[in-house]
């Protein structure tokens, strides 16, 4: 995987932190903001930008110090600054003749199939209207989604909806660096092939200036995420963005696994399992080494409470999951059917081959 996958990619997927747009002491800060649109402008192709900072941008108009500790302020701050944030975009990125559209997710919003699809649809119609759509969890409302990672996993997730070529998340440091990037001998790792690369690598938390809530280590989980399926993913600073959308400087992830249909990446990585099969062997050989369908004869336990058509987590015998399907059947119904054979009953498989994914 080259660096040229980003500077070309079509369809672009950019995240930018909180610490990248606002002033220590909380608001925007609109010089950075312009910078940033300045260059996003100047490129071609589709753009999705996932930007942190509504709750940072709400601190200042509020008289707040710092970011507040209890949830329903939290929410108050990003209901005050998500408006100031998209109104900020949509007056920089006009500037340039682009339009703008706000699009506030949830978790339900990717975990749930249907609203996943929604979700694809709506992205996918403003790209094709030349509408760059500026996607931020919906903090005033949402509990969760406060604790999400400083947005990193759900800008992994938007480049799976969107089908996105790339994904360059924009940071106030210039890569990922072996150790902490403050000390002396710390090097930067130009270029992530696989797990193996961050072997000696110690991942750091969230920044000191307490604006967002990720860190280093929600930037590579959110890499991890993403290549593995099948988007590249280039770390770098906020100020260096012109270079790092040519594919110049910062880390780069390359895709290490090819790119799934649409609703097995959406199974692997974007999908709550509501319940857990245990397996036996036999089954476990036959799902994982054969790429069969899962039988009721394989099936040894059924954990949690689920319906037909949810998502749930194949484990083996030592309860490790090694894969994620769409069940066939109830909770409720399954304990009956263990050990049966499909051909005696007449019974469909609990979940078809072409409703699974290995993890």
């Amino acid at each position: 995987m080259t660096r040229e996958a980003i500077a070309t990619a079509q369809r672009l997927v950019v995240k930018v932190g909180s610490s990248s747009l606002t002033t220590a002491a909380g608001g925007l800060d609109p010089a950075r903001l312009d910078a940033l649109v300045d260059a996003l402008a100047a490129r071609t192709g589709s753009l999705v930008l996932v930007s942190s900072g509504a709750i940072a941008a709400g601190l200042a108009p509020l008289g707040l110090a710092r970011r507040p500790r209890d949830l329903a302020t939290q929410q108050a701050a990003a209901s005050v600054g998500q408006m100031l944030l998209v109104q900020r975009y949509a007056t920089a990125f006009a500037r340039h003749g682009r339009t703008v559209g706000q699009v506030l997710l949830t978790d339900d919003d990717v975990v749930r199939r249907s609203h996943y699809r929604n979700a694809q649809t709506t992205l996918d119609r403003l790209l094709a209207l030349s509408v760059v759509p500026v996607v931020n969890e919906n903090d005033a409302v949402a509990t969760e989604e406060i604790r999400f990672g400083d947005n990193d996993r759900l800008a992994a997730l938007v480049a799976h909806i969107v089908r996105a070529d790339a994904l360059l998340l924009l940071s106030d440091v210039d890569g990922l660096y072996d150790g902490d990037p403050r000390s002396p001998g710390a090097r930067l790792v130009a270029q992530v092939d696989g797990p193996q690369d961050l072997a000696a690598v110690r991942i750091g938390g969230a920044g000191d200036a307490g604006l967002g809530r990720g860190g280093m280590a929600s930037k590579v989980e959110a890499a991890a995420l993403a290549t593995g399926a099948g988007v590249p993913v280039l770390l770098a600073a906020t100020v260096d963005v012109a270079a790092a959308l040519r594919g110049e400087g910062g880390t780069l992830f390359a895709a290490t696994r090819a790119r799934p249909r649409g609703r097995l990446l959406w199974l692997a990585h974007a999908s709550t399992p509501r319940g857990r099969l245990v397996l036996d062997d036999g089954a476990v050989a036959a799902v994982c080494g054969r790429r069969k369908s899962l039988l009721p004869a394989g099936v040894t336990a059924v954990e949690g409470e689920f319906a037909a058509g949810d998502p749930v987590e194949l484990v083996g015998p030592d309860g490790i999951a090694v894969a994620r399907g769409l069940v066939a059947y109830d909770a409720a119904e399954l304990p009956a059917l263990l050990g049966r054979s499909t051909r005696e009953l007449g019974l469909r498989e609990v979940v078809h081959r072409d409703d699974l994914v290995l993890l």
